[in-house]
């Protein structure tokens, strides 16, 4: 259930801090278009129960809501990230418990958007977080496995969220894992959004978001190669963001009404998009394994590290989707936010890189 003010109350402020006649400033700095995100509505959303608000949007393995650059201090998260093709800021605050959860919204933007429009944005907020996702099905399934049980108890209430409408960030954040340690994923994704991202500014806070593909069409992949240090990845990314911004293609919305395997068919055309990095996008979800989850899930199912991670890929994969089925993504999602922990408990070495 989610609580709404009146329509009556649905209404937009002035700009904040700004002096009448104020306009919307764009700044670019060092690639960085710079928005000033003025006017703001704040509503509540109850999430379906339960919903433990710091895992859900600050996730223990240190996976943010939408982009690393967030801002937290451990009650209220200040974020941003393109919604409905919209840079809008989001001061996001728990005010509830995890068995009773409740958040307050407050949404910046540039300008008054029409009701359809904000009603859109504000529905997908709702999706985005989690907050209309009911675990109660794979919670029963999890009490009954001698896995997930353990990591059910120390992450109840987690709920796995998206990072907007657009599958662009997915898409790019999937090519900069594909064959690299987190460390490393994580420097190049950091470059990237500094060089070629927006800030938006709002709440006297400033977050810098992922870059829209048509920023990136336009690029030399030669130059992104050696700015963002990201190799052969430059090309994939380049011709993905090509793709995108010149031909379109649906949004994850859009996907999550396809089948699953359909959805995994449409993501597979897109360039530099393979079998694990599909299973990373696709709204449904998926069972990712590469070379570093290949050993954590090997073990586990298995009782030994597989001698060859590239050769036990096939294997541990059809394990993880004969044990878990539907649930199988949100199985991998829970343990790998939980390895130190689940380390301990079954006394055996779990890392991703």
């Amino acid at each position: 259930m989610f609580l709404f003010p009146p329509r009556s109350q649905q209404q937009f402020l002035k700009p904040c801090e700004a002096k009448r006649g104020t306009r919307v400033v764009y700044r670019k700095k060092k690639g960085i278009y710079t928005v000033n995100l003025n006017r703001s509505l704040t509503y509540e959303i109850e999430p379906v129960p339960p919903y433990n608000f710091n895992l859900s949007v600050r996730k223990p393995a240190g996976w943010s809501l939408f982009t690393p650059f967030e801002i937290y201090d451990g009650k209220t998260l200040w974020t941003a990230v393109h919604l409905e093709n919209t840079l809008t800021g989001l001061k996001l605050t728990s005010r509830g418990t995890t068995d009773n959860p409740r958040i307050t919204a407050k949404i910046f933007l540039e300008s008054k958007p029409t009701d359809e429009k904000l009603e859109r944005i504000k529905k997908l907020l709702i999706h985005c977080i989690g907050a209309d996702e009911d675990l109660h099905e794979f919670y029963a399934l999890a009490r009954e496995d001698s896995i997930l049980g353990y990591v059910v108890d120390d992450l109840y209430g987690m709920h796995s969220t998206s990072t907007g409408d657009n599958v662009f960030p997915d898409a790019i954040l999937a090519i900069l894992l594909q064959m690299a340690p987190l460390k490393r994923s994580n420097e190049m994704i950091d470059c990237m959004i500094r060089r070629y991202g927006d800030a938006a500014e709002f709440d006297r806070k400033t977050v810098y978001v992922w870059p829209l593909p048509q920023r990136l069409a336009s690029l030399n992949p030669t130059v992104l190669a050696r700015e963002c240090k990201v190799g052969y990845r430059a090309k994939r990314m380049i011709e993905l963001a090509a793709m995108l911004a010149e031909k379109g293609f649906p949004a994850l919305q859009e996907l999550e009404k396809l089948s699953p395997e359909d959805a995994k068919k449409k993501l597979l055309e897109l360039p530099g998009i393979g079998d694990y990095s599909a299973d990373i996008i696709n709204p449904h979800g998926g069972f990712p394994i590469d070379v570093w989850s290949a050993e954590v899930f090997g073990k586990l199912f298995f009782g030994k590290e597989p001698d060859n991670n590239r050769q036990a890929i096939k294997e541990v994969k059809s394990e993880g989707i004969r044990r878990w089925g539907k649930w199988s993504w949100m199985a991998f999602f829970y343990i790998v936010q939980d390895l130190e922990s689940l380390s301990r408990r079954l006394n055996v070495k779990l890392r991703l890189a």
